[in-house]
């Protein structure tokens, strides 16, 4: 579990300095699984104003990995940053 935590850690540090620019549904991914990884009471639902299409589409990204455990989230987010930015050190 430390070892895994570290290693999404650096990924985190990675996409967060990152200067690549990605298009919306990737950064969506980033947000979404991030989110489910570092969640401490169970789903997290952003603040939202009405009519507000930014935060319809946060949702919409975190309803898609809801059912992700956060083991499972921090993997995804790994690979995420693997596929986009480069290869995560152990």
């Amino acid at each position: 579990m430390a070892q895994d935590n570290s290693k999404f850690l650096k990924a985190y540090n990675m996409a967060s300095n990152t200067e690549q620019q990605f298009p919306p549904d990737v950064l969506l991914h980033f947000y979404a699984l991030y989110k489910r990884a570092t969640e401490q009471n169970g789903f997290y639902i952003p603040p939202t104003n009405k009519g507000d299409l930014r935060s319809a589409f946060k949702i919409n990204a975190l309803v898609q990995v809801k059912d992700l455990s956060k083991k499972e989230a921090r993997e995804r987010y790994i690979e995420l940053v693997e596929t986009h930015i480069g290869e995560v050190p152990d």
